[in-house]
């Protein structure tokens, strides 16, 4: 059964969210929020690997994500819309089923080669470099886009609707919402597999002790930036569904305050935990959403939340573990976190 446990809970979740959608069962609004969710499960998922299995700290992934929303964007608005700078290629609406899936791998690509640029400099040391070149892309990107007039500059990039209603004129469904629910699965699949891997099991020797690994005759550098490059290119593809489901992005989409949002929820789920990524994730996009009303004052809670939990709950809502370590019966269907991999280190 353990062999086909996250097959089971996938298909039970895509009928719960996919299929009443399709179905029209669930609103609009339903809808948005459940592709929001979909989203912040890959970005979390995403930068838990580098953050919490590398044992790096990133504070710039959604500089990567900004990098996959428009390349992904310019892709589709070019082959689909009409844009007066682009152009617009028209192509038949049955093409935009299999053209939407290479615009958002088009878009992790972009964001993983981003990436490089942090990546070179970053581990050839050791330290906390990989923070502050991180930090320092955010505004490089924002600045970058911002003085390019061709894709909207500061005024932002619209038209990726023309994409969605292309696939709409072929059949009618909640598009978005599939690819997005499809994308979170994949993600946590090549999460899962990679740090399973001998290749992620090298990644955790590099975390708990890089000069050991060395020792062991681990290529330390190679691997931090094939992982690093890994989990960028996945926030790349996020930044796709993301500037898909808005319609509109601009560069303060993806600056400090949405890197901000995802090292919230990495935290919060617990470092070094899928199944506490994907538990925030969930969790963290309902709490935005309760305290919209609030206005102003949900920015000033959100990091009041991260301090309360740096302080009461270092280790975050699943610590190391996984669903199975709480939940013994889970075992029967799905792996624990001593099956899965080595533990994380404690943040205490």
């Amino acid at each position: 059964m353990r062999r086909y446990g996250l097959t089971l809970l996938a298909v039970i979740l895509f009928l719960l969210t996919v299929v009443p959608a399709w179905l029209g069962l669930y609103s609009g609004y339903v809808q948005f929020l459940l592709t929001v969710i979909g989203i912040n499960i890959i970005l979390t998922v995403s930068l838990n690997l580098i953050n919490g299995y590398m044992g790096e700290f990133s504070v710039g992934h959604a500089a990567f994500m900004g990098v996959g929303a428009y390349t992904a964007s310019l892709m589709t608005v070019w082959l689909f819309g009409d844009n007066a700078v682009l152009g617009t290629l028209n192509l038949p609406a049955p093409l935009s089923l299999a053209i939407f899936p290479v615009a958002l791998v088009a878009g992790g690509i972009a964001a993983a080669l981003f990436s490089l640029l942090v990546a070179v400099p970053s581990f050839r040391t050791r330290g906390d470099y990989l923070a502050i070149i991180t930090l320092a892309v955010n505004f490089i990107f924002k600045s970058l886009v911002e003085n390019m007039d061709a894709i909207g500059g500061p005024r932002g990039f619209m038209g990726m609707g023309s994409m969605l209603r292309a696939m709409s004129d072929v059949v009618d469904a909640p598009w978005l919402l599939i690819w997005t629910f499809l994308a979170a699965v994949i993600t946590i699949v090549i999460v899962r597999n990679f740090v399973t891997s001998t290749v992620g099991k090298g990644v955790v020797a590099i975390r708990d002790d890089e000069i050991a690994a060395e020792v062991m005759t681990v290529n330390t550098r190679r691997l931090k930036m094939v992982t690093f490059m890994l989990g960028c290119g996945l926030a790349g593809v996020a930044g796709g569904l993301h500037a898909h489901l808005l319609g509109f992005i601009n560069p303060s989409s993806y600056f400090l305050l949405q890197s901000t949002l995802i090292l919230v929820m990495v935290y919060l789920g617990g470092i070094g935990s899928i199944s506490g990524s994907v538990i925030s994730a969930v969790g963290f996009t309902l709490l935005l959403e309760l305290l919209r009303p609030l206005d102003l004052f949900r920015w000033v809670l959100t990091p009041l939340l991260l301090i309360l939990l740096m302080l009461f709950r270092p280790n975050g809502i699943m610590g190391d573990r996984e669903l199975p370590d709480i939940f013994p019966r889970l075992r029967k269907y799905f792996a624990s976190a001593e099956e899965v991999i080595i533990r994380a280190p404690s943040t205490d």
